[in-house]
C-alpha cells in the first residue's frame, strides 16, 4: 500500500510518501519512498501542497495510486496544526481514499528507543506538549503544562529517555538522538492496521489541547468583544 503522509503539528512540515505491505507494527514495516521537511514557523498553508506535488513527483507515484492519507493530528497549535489536517482530509476527499489521523508525539515516540520514554514539543506560552511511552506504547498524555508542572508530576518516576523538543526535552532525562519531529516512517508505524482500513472511522480530530487565542467572530461577539 502507498500512504500519503502530511504533519503539521510543529514548525517543521513534513511531507511523504510511506509503504508497507502489512499493517505496520513498528518503523521495521515500512519503506519510504520519498521525505520532505521545511522548518517554517508561519504560513504552512503556503506550502503543503506544493511539497505533497513534489513528494509524488519525487518518488514517482501518481496520485491515483496512494491507497490513504495519513495525516498527524497533534497536539499542536491551533493555526498550523489546522493546516495540515485539512490539506491531507481535502486531498483524501478528492481522490476518494481514507484519511486516518495520528497522534503526532506517537510518530516521534515510533523512532525513539524502547523503554521509558517522554515525549515533549513546544506547545508556546511556555508551555510543552508531553506524553508517556513504554516500549512505543503510550501510557499517559498528550497533555500539555509548563515545563515545571511536568517535572513536579514525574517526579520519582523513571525515564530512561527524552525524545522530541531538545531545549525542554533534556531537562527530563537523558536526550535520544532521534528525529525530534514527526517523520514519514513514524507516521505510517503509528497508524497500525488502520492503515489497511479501506475507509475512515470519521472526521479526523485534532489534538489542540487548549483553546486557540484567535477566537471567532461569534466567540468574540458572545464575549462581548465585538469591535
Amino acid at each position: 500500500m502507498l500512504l500519503l503522509t502530511v504533519d503539521t503539528s510543529t514548525p517543521t512540515v513534513v511531507v511523504g510518501i510511506g509503504e508497507v505491505s502489512r499493517p505496520p507494527e513498528s518503523i521495521a514495516d515500512v519503506d519510504v519512498r520519498c521525505e520532505l521537511s521545511v522548518e517554517r514557523a508561519r504560513g504552512h498553508a503556503e506550502i503543503v501542497t506544493p511539497m505533497i506535488v513534489e513528494a509524488l513527483a519525487n518518488s514517482g507515484v501518481d496520485k491515483s495510486d496512494l491507497d490513504a492519507v495519513i495525516v498527524g493530528c497533534g497536539p499542536g497549535p491551533f493555526t498550523g496544526l489546522r493546516v495540515g489536517m485539512a490539506t491531507g482530509e481535502a486531498f483524501a476527499d478528492g481522490l476518494g481514499i481514507p484519511a486516518h489521523g495520528v497522534c503526532s508525539l506517537d510518530a516521534i515516540a515510533a523512532t525513539g528507543p524502547a523503554g521509558s520514554l517522554l515525549v515533549v514539543t513546544d506547545a508556546r506560552r511556555r508551555e510543552i506538549y508531553y506524553a508517556r511511552y513504554v516500549d512505543h506504547v503510550r501510557t499517559h498524555g498528550p497533555s500539555v503544562q509548563a515545563p515545571a508542572a511536568v517535572a513536579e508530576e514525574l517526579a520519582g518516576q523513571q525515564i530512561d529517555h527524552v525524545a522530541g523538543w531538545r531545549e525542554q526535552a533534556e531537562q527530563f532525562g537523558p536526550y535520544a538522538e532521534t528525529p525530534s519531529v514527526p517523520t514519514v516512517v513514524g507516521l505510517v508505524a503509528s497508524s497500525g492496521a488502520a492503515a489497511f482500513t479501506d475507509t475512515a472511522t470519521g472526521p479526523l480530530t485534532p489534538w489542540y489541547l487548549r483553546r486557540p487565542d484567535a477566537l471567532t467572530l461569534a466567540e468574540r461577539e458572545q464575549a462581548g468583544g465585538r469591535r
